[in-house]
């Protein structure tokens, strides 16, 4: 039995994905939520990222940045 071509063309190559393509939009919260982490980080570097992730949640209830905020 003949060894197998590394290449043998049977199957179709995958196309890769473009770097900096056009996915979804960043919804606000997301965009508040990476923010907030981030903010929250600088503060207290300590914090466990659970913490800081409860944090962010309660702070959107009432961020300017929230559509649905009760104002």
């Amino acid at each position: 039995m003949p060894p197998k071509k590394a290449d043998s063309g049977d199957k179709p190559k995958k196309k890769g994905r473009t770097a900096g393509g056009g996915g979804k939009k960043i919804s606000a919260y997301n965009k508040y939520v990476q923010q907030e982490l981030a903010r929250l980080k600088a503060d207290d570097p300590d914090m466990p990222h659970t913490e800081r992730f409860k944090l962010a949640a309660q702070n959107w209830k009432k961020a300017k940045e929230n559509p649905k905020a009760l104002a």
